[in-house]
């Protein structure tokens, strides 16, 4: 019978050194062929215990429904293959046009976040969509942004007819959950012609309406965290079965699933898993996920496909908390950190190979 570790290290496609592995609690005591990158995300793994908890759960009996080449590590190999440079000539028409609706009277903070993260990451205009409780806020200090009012003051409501006019979507950091944006989400999906990011309480709003999911563009991404995938998919009793339901709820509506938390995976709508890299615990903290969203939309937008947009943006993310604790500890890195570090992730990850 083969571990999880085992058939994960023997499917690893770049290979240059041995590397002995070795588990007292399952006799594993063999040698595989591993990249220095593969070498280093062990050591990782290996010190906070992951492997062994995977090996706890994951056996030859509930892993065969990946095939051999689905588990892919997600490095700076991968990412530079996918970065589209910026031509000496581009304006800002040729960066694309973005809307985040985002934002709520409580909540002003979210669209901040997301609204400076898209407008680090590439995108040539972005539209924010809010009440105008959070528009008085994003005015101040996102002046780079155009404001669109909803008609509700302190809520989103409907969705602007702007939509047809933009490259990409993103919806739901500090959205709440208000009757009135309940609605408006659900004209939004039956309206919307493109693929979208969708998070937050967008997510948490399709939990409760999950007739609604099928609504959803294909191709679009929806990035929930464990608890937020939980109530979308049902309870797991551990990572790796809500990874297992990640897997068919990905291919089922034929969408995207980032699912974020320490190794955010990607769950592509044909079944192919991209296991990240980059990022730290300090991450974890209130509004990292409202930078991310921001991250894919500004990519999006900006004219990657919905697959590599998910790739670029969520090692990006990752790497911009990174170059963060060269200031921050794990302790006080904050998300606005992150924002701030976009700009070195993309010359530590992208532009350097040119």
């Amino acid at each position: 019978m083969y571990t999880f570790i085992e058939y994960f290290i023997k499917n690893i496609n770049i290979v240059s050194q041995f590397y002995t592995l070795q588990s007292p609690l399952f006799n594993i005591n063999r040698r595989y062929e591993l990249s220095p990158n593969i070498e280093l995300f062990y050591n990782n793994c290996f010190l906070n215990n992951f492997f062994f908890y995977v090996c706890a759960h994951f056996t030859t009996n509930n892993i065969m429904n990946y095939k051999v080449s689905d588990i892919q590590l997600l490095t700076k190999e991968i990412i530079k293959d996918i970065y589209l440079p910026v031509s000496k000539f581009a304006h800002k028409g040729n960066h694309g046009l973005g809307m985040l609706i985002a934002g709520s009277r409580y909540m002003p903070g979210a669209a901040l976040l997301s609204a400076k993260a898209a407008l680090r990451s590439g995108l040539g205009k972005l539209m924010v969509y809010a009440p105008d409780t959070v528009l008085d806020k994003v005015s101040l200090f996102v002046p780079e942004a155009i404001l669109l009012g909803d008609p509700n003051p302190n809520c989103f409501s409907t969705y602007p007819h702007e939509i047809y006019h933009c490259n990409a979507l993103a919806v739901g950091p500090g959205l709440g959950k208000d009757p009135a944006t309940v609605t408006g989400l659900f004209e939004l999906l039956k309206n919307i012609p493109y693929p979208i990011v969708i998070d937050a309480d967008a997510i948490n709003i399709l939990a409760e309406h999950k007739n609604w999911l099928d609504s959803i563009p294909k191709n679009s991404i929806i990035t929930p965290h464990a608890g937020e995938f939980d109530r979308l998919a049902g309870k797991s009793q551990n990572r790796f079965e809500r990874l297992q339901k990640a897997h068919s709820f990905a291919q089922y509506y034929q969408i995207i699933v980032v699912m974020k938390g320490h190794y955010t995976t990607l769950v592509l709508p044909t079944g192919e898993l991209f296991m990240n890299t980059t990022g730290n615990q300090g991450m974890a903290t209130a509004g990292s996920g409202d930078v991310l969203t921001g991250i894919l939309l500004g990519l999006l937008a900006k004219g990657y496909n919905p697959e590599n947009t998910s790739k670029l943006g969520v090692y990006l993310h990752g790497l911009s908390g990174d170059f963060a604790l060269e200031k921050q500890s794990h302790e006080s890195l904050i998300a606005s950190d992150i924002i701030e570090n976009i700009g070195k992730a993309f010359t530590e990850a992208v532009l350097k190979v040119f």
